[in-house]
Formats: C-alpha cells, sequence, structure tokens
C-alpha cells in the first residue's frame, strides 16, 4: 500500500511538475523584472539594451532590440521626467513551457499625469541570462493611446533618423518614408589589408530597414554596416513600391531588392566587386524590361576573369 502511495506521487510529479514554478527560477525572474523597472530613469534606460533579445514582440509590433532601445530614448527625450513603479511590487509569473509570463499593474507619471496600465513580460532564461521577448500591456485596455506608448506616434528612431527615402511601400497611395538604422562599428582593420572587408560592431554588424508605417515590419540586413536605400518603385504590380537596400562594403556592394509589404527578397542580392567594376550606378546593374519583369547585372568570374552578366527574372 505504500508502494502504491509513492507510485501515486511519482505519477503526479511526473505529470504536472514541468509545469510547475521553481522557487529559484520565480526570484530569478522577480528580481530581473524588479531591476528593469528600476532602471526606466532617464540616467539608467542605456542599461535596458541587454534586457531584450534581438526581435521582440514590443506592443504589438516585432522590432528589433535597437529600435527597443531607441523608442525608450525618445520617451525620456520627450517626458524627462517620467518615472514607473511595479503598484504594490506584486508580479504574477506563470510559466509558459520555457518562458516566464509577468505580469503586473504599472504606475506611471509623466508630464503631470499619473495613470496604470495593466501590463506584461514575457521572459526567457539565455545561456543563465534573462532576456525579454515580449513588452506590452492588456490588449483589451481602452486607453491604449497615451503618449508615452510606441503606437502613438510614428517610430521614433526613425524620427530620429534625418536621412529618410520616400515612396508608398504599403500600396495605399499615400508616401511613406523608410530608413536605415545602422550599428555602431567598434573596430575596423586596415582598409589596405586582405582583410578589409572585417569589422567589428556592438551588438553585431547588422542594419535594419525600418519604415514611418508601423504595419510594415523592420528588415534586418544582417553583416551590413555602411548602405544606402533606393526605391524601384512598383516592380511585381502590387501597388507598392519595392525598396533596394545598398549594402557597401569596400570591395564590393550587394544590392536586395524587397517587397517591403512581406519583408521578401524578389531576387538573390546583385553582388558587384567594386575592385573591377567601378562607379557603377543603379542604372546598369538593375532594370524594370516589362510587366513583372526585371533585368539584373551582376559581378561574376568566368575562366578566371571578372565579367558582368545580366540575367532577366520574371516575378510573381
Amino acid at each position: 500500500m505504500k508502494n502504491l502511495s509513492l507510485l501515486s506521487c511519482l505519477l503526479v510529479v511526473l505529470l504536472f511538475g514541468c509545469n510547475e514554478l521553481n522557487p529559484k527560477g520565480e526570484k530569478q525572474v522577480r528580481e530581473f523584472v524588479k531591476q528593469w523597472n528600476v532602471d526606466h530613469t532617464q540616467l539608467k534606460y542605456p542599461y535596458l539594451q541587454d534586457d531584450y533579445m534581438d526581435v521582440v514582440t514590443y506592443y504589438g509590433k516585432k522590432r528589433t532590440r535597437i529600435q527597443v532601445q531607441q523608442d525608450k530614448k525618445s520617451l525620456f527625450q520627450q517626458f524627462p521626467d517620467y518615472t514607473q513603479a511595479i503598484l504594490n511590487n506584486e508580479l504574477v509569473i506563470t510559466k509558459e513551457a520555457s518562458n516566464y509570463l509577468v505580469t503586473f499593474i504599472k504606475h506611471v507619471k509623466y508630464d503631470g499625469i499619473e495613470a496604470e496600465y495593466p501590463s506584461f513580460l514575457s521572459v526567457i532564461n539565455r545561456n543563465g541570462d534573462f532576456r525579454i521577448l515580449r513588452e506590452g500591456i492588456d490588449e483589451n485596455f481602452k486607453d491604449r493611446d497615451a503618449p508615452i506608448f510606441p503606437s502613438f506616434s510614428a517610430n521614433s528612431v526613425i524620427l530620429a533618423n534625418t536621412r529618410k527615402l520616400y515612396g508608398d511601400f504599403n500600396g495605399d497611395g499615400l508616401s511613406d518614408f523608410a530608413t536605415v538604422i545602422s550599428p555602431e562599428i567598434s573596430t575596423k582593420t586596415n582598409p589596405e589589408s586582405q582583410n578589409s572587408d572585417v569589422v567589428e560592431c556592438e551588438d553585431g554588424c547588422n542594419s535594419v530597414i525600418s519604415f514611418s508605417n508601423q504595419d510594415l515590419e523592420p528588415i534586418t540586413i544582417k553583416g551590413a554596416y555602411q548602405s544606402k536605400l533606393e526605391n524601384l518603385k512598383d516592380l511585381n504590380g502590387d501597388g507598392a513600391d519595392e525598396i533596394g537596400f545598398w549594402d557597401i562594403k569596400p570591395t564590393s556592394k550587394s544590392l536586395y531588392v524587397f517587397n517591403a509589404t512581406n519583408s521578401m527578397l524578389l531576387t538573390e542580392p546583385i553582388i558587384i566587386n567594386t575592385t573591377v567594376h567601378k562607379n557603377l550606378k543603379l542604372i546598369d546593374v538593375f532594370k524594370k524590361t516589362g510587366p513583372n519583369k526585371i533585368t539584373v547585372t551582376r559581378s561574376a568570374q568566368v575562366d578566371g576573369k571578372w565579367v558582368l552578366k545580366s540575367e532577366v527574372i520574371v516575378l510573381d
């Protein structure tokens, strides 16, 4: 009978133990979220960058960690007196597979206004460090248009960047604009060395195309640290302008052709060897040659020599 009782207990543990909240894990999550809250000040907000995953669902939109950090910066630029607190220090933590869902009431003060918002964070443990996957407020909460939230205004990253490319990137007949968030280069090799293409950047050498229309998802280009945008007009007949991204390196440049409405590439990157094929302009490597048809020209090695080869591509 005793063995049967022990077996029953073991069965309960096997069935439900994985869903139980580990007290040690809960304590660590609480400490992480409380520190995240404390860091929401004008002096400490730079520390928040390390709290987020590379890509985050931020108030309902996919955003990069850099964009989130820029939004926090904009918040304190607009409201230097902004403060927030977790009401009564009460956190409700729920285990969701490998993540922790943390819900709480956020009490905020700014510009003479006080308000409370039902808020949440989704947190994951990565290599011993907690990172935020999602941040937002209850979707059923009515007052979602407060100026402290990203949905109130255009993306703060874009507002801070004066180099804008205009076009109708979502096909609604209205002008939008796009800009590039470039990484901060920390070290760069001697341009005359054989490894002149190798650089190191803070948080990785990735660039992000961001749009003024927040319905358009940002586009991340990995390994790009210097760039230029091009409006390629409507190439596939969907009513929206396609966007071109030049990835510029010391010995090459590559043109990425994106459908901004779904962040998809329309063709493989068009790579030009700039040590051989110099001073080529956009029209030299890219042309619209018919309905849903483009002609691209790229550098290619043939019999040991670099030549320009053209290809006609029919778009879906």
